[in-house]
């Protein structure tokens, strides 16, 4: 009889394995049928027994050759309490123990006949003897001895002729009796049929599984599986690490010990633990339990564990890439244009609050470059890159200026954003959040936010959660804050929270000398977006500049920035209609506020010429004579002297009055001007002309 030779080759390793273990008779049948299944399986014939055969087997199993064992009666039994792979037993039905009998009786007619069968005798056939007149006695077995002891007994009780597995039939050949071997061909290759499907599942599933492992080994979150009674199925090194577990035999014992409380927490609340923040050794970790539900009933459960600083690496790193843009701080200290004490003493300031992560409070006037200090601060500080979300507590309702600082959950008022949404201090974590109008902030809001500002924690509307936040606070007003303390409209605790460092922007009033610096740098910036030439750009400043001195600026740097660009927007557009070459009457007639100035000008003029002329009278001879009263005089003739000298118009100054006055008045030219009964204009136009000569 030919013997069936599995194949080795690299082509053959994709299909599932299946050893065929048969210690006698059994193993011809089966190298009978092998053939038929080859294109669907690879077999390995085991010719061994019990203990050999699993010591033969296990290093098919280990190398991942054999996923089903096909075996029958006490050997597969054996086999299968042995084995981590699935045994498939050849199965005896009754038309197998049927056919064998009548095999015997016809064979040997008359002969008493002995029935070895696996683990139980059949006791429908003891109702059988007499329709089958045959005598026939059965016996049971579990074992190889039993096999032997069986068959010894049939044989005392008279049998002659044995029928049973292929131990059985050898051990009465040697006992002199005739056998009939109980498997049949039919019994066989339906076991084939089952061993090659269950191996073909068996090799799809263990793929799965070394996939599935393969992939969780390189997560660098830990992951470790349990089934529901709490053993260890699976664990990746990942968790090992984050546990601080070695890799040896008692890794299941450390590991169930460490995530035991988590397990039990997650089956008495019947559902999941989410996100708990635990403490292991030294490590924050962040723990999640879910489990395993398999046909809608729970098999077990999976234990995943995130290291802290990770997660906080991958939040930075997402908010830095998904940061819309207009959180991004575009201005720089090096923005403020000017050179004036004030202003220095703005940029000192502010770099020194750039260095040290502290709450800021910008006051100053409208329209001064509160923000534009906010934004340089954020970026010469180590938050530079982080974001930079700016606020306006005037903007909105007090109810949508809750949502939009401290963010809501799903549902938790009408109209709420599905999903829920994050507020401005979570948006701006790590990087600086820029309350503008803070004095503006509704009484019931100032409190949340000083409890932001002392625990650095946020809820949301409708959480019972707080989310801790690493924010700076640049807070800005052009108000008293001290004086609202006082009268009660703003809490002490939070001003005094906010007030830390101060920085006051002086108005651009105060700090005149950098107006012409300030001007041609705002000017520069709206000639590119306009396109004027150089050219447009000093004729501009040549027009403006003579007003700008007498001009109190209300609207400060914000004005003069609007100003700028109306001229620009003007000569941009005369270009276009080429007429550059226009009179300045048409640029006059575009700024009505210089013009409203010297009106109110003139009439303060007249005013300050008559008082002039009474101190003139009184105290000292001025520096363009007038003619007045005699010394002595009364006060009413002075004053009528006064009014006289008001109503009599003068010569303008000369250029050596002009540098007298201002040498007096050291420098102040709105004092010279004073003192000279001119305005600052007349002065400063006098200057320029004569220096031009």
């Amino acid at each position: 009889m030919s013997t069936f030779t599995p194949s080795f080759s690299n082509a053959d390793r994709g299909r599932p394995g299946v050893a065929l273990v048969s210690i006698s008779r059994l193993q011809s049948l089966c190298e009978t049928i092998a053939p038929r299944y080859a294109d669907r399986a690879r077999f390995f014939p085991v010719r061994e027994g019990y203990g050999a055969a699993v010591t033969a087997l296990q290093r098919y199993v280990d190398a991942g050759s054999v996923d089903v064992v096909l075996a029958a009666g006490s050997n597969g039994a054996y086999l299968r309490d042995h084995l981590s792979v699935p045994v498939v037993m050849v199965k005896v039905n009754g038309f197998d123990v049927l056919s064998a009998i009548t095999h015997a009786t016809t064979t040997w007619p008359g002969a008493p006949i002995g029935l070895v069968l696996h683990e139980t005798i059949a006791h429908e056939l003891a109702e059988l003897d007499g329709w089958l007149n045959v005598r026939l006695t059965q016996r049971a077995y579990r074992s190889a001895d039993e096999v032997r002891t069986a068959v010894n007994n049939l044989a005392d009780a008279g049998c002659r002729v044995i029928i049973g597995p292929g131990m059985a039939c050898d051990l009465a050949q040697q006992a002199g009796l005739a056998s009939v071997f109980l498997y049949s061909l039919g019994a066989v290759e339906e076991a084939f049929e089952r061993s090659v499907e269950l191996a073909r599942v068996s090799r799809q599933k263990e793929s799965k599984r070394v996939r599935l492992n393969t992939i969780v080994a390189h997560l660098r979150d830990g992951v470790a599986a349990f089934d529901d009674a709490g053993q260890l199925e699976a664990v990746n090194p990942a968790m090992l690490d984050l546990l601080s577990l070695q890799r040896d035999r008692d890794v299941s014992a450390g590991l169930v010990r460490t995530v035991g409380p988590w397990l039990r927490e997650a089956l008495e609340r019947g559902g999941a633990v989410d996100e708990r923040i635990q403490q292991i050794g030294e490590r924050s970790l962040i723990v999640n339990c879910v489990p395993i539900l398999e046909q809608g009933v729970r098999s077990g459960s999976v234990v995943t564990v995130q290291d802290a600083l990770v997660a906080q690496r991958i939040d930075r790193s997402l908010r830095t890439s998904q940061r819309p843009k207009h959180l991004v701080a575009r201005h720089r200290l090096e923005d403020l244009v000017g050179e004036s004490a004030a202003l220095q003493r703005v940029r000192r300031l502010a770099r020194a609050a750039a260095a040290h992560d502290v709450t800021v409070l910008l006051s100053g006037e409208s329209g001064t470059g509160k923000e534009l200090v906010a934004q340089g601060i954020h970026n010469a500080s180590r938050r530079r890159g982080n974001p930079f979300v700016a606020f306006n507590c005037a903007a909105l309702p007090e109810g949508l200026i809750e949502s939009e600082l401290f963010g809501h959950e799903e549902g938790a008022f009408t109209g709420a954003r599905r999903g829920g949404k994050p507020g401005l201090f979570e948006i701006a974590h790590t990087g600086t959040i820029f309350l503008d109008e803070i004095g503006e902030m509704p009484a019931a809001l100032q409190s949340r936010l000083l409890r932001v500002l002392q625990e650095r924690e946020v809820m949301k509307l409708g959480s019972g959660r707080a989310t801790p936040v690493d924010v700076r606070v640049i807070a800005a007003t052009h108000r008293d804050l001290h004086a609202l303390v006082e009268q009660g409209a703003f809490r002490a605790d939070l001003y005094f929270r906010l007030n830390l460092l101060q920085i006051e922007l002086p108005p651009l009033r105060e700090r005149r000398a950098d107006v012409v610096a300030l001007a041609r740098h705002l000017l520069s910036r709206s000639a590119l977006q306009y396109k004027l030439s150089e050219a447009a750009l000093e004729r501009v400043l040549a027009f403006l500049a003579p007003l700008f001195d007498g001009y109190t600026w209300p609207g400060n740097v914000r004005e003069l920035e609007n100003l700028l660009a109306r001229a620009a927007i003007y000569l941009d557009a005369a270009g276009a209609d080429g007429a550059d070459d226009d009179s300045g009457a048409d640029l006059r007639a575009l700024f009505p506020e210089f013009e409203r100035m010297t009106r109110a000008g003139r009439h303060t003029l007249a005013n300050t010429a008559a008082d002039e002329a009474v101190a003139t009278r009184l105290n000292a001879p001025p520096v363009a004579a007038v003619t007045g009263p005699a010394p002595g005089a009364s006060p009413q003739a002075a004053l009528a002297a006064a009014d006289s000298a008001a109503s009599v118009p003068r010569a303008a100054p000369s250029r050596q009055q002009i540098l007298s006055a201002l040498e007096q008045c050291q420098g102040n030219r709105a004092a010279a001007s004073r003192m000279l009964g001119i305005g600052r204009t007349t002065l400063w136009r006098i200057l320029k002309a004569d220096g031009n000569r």
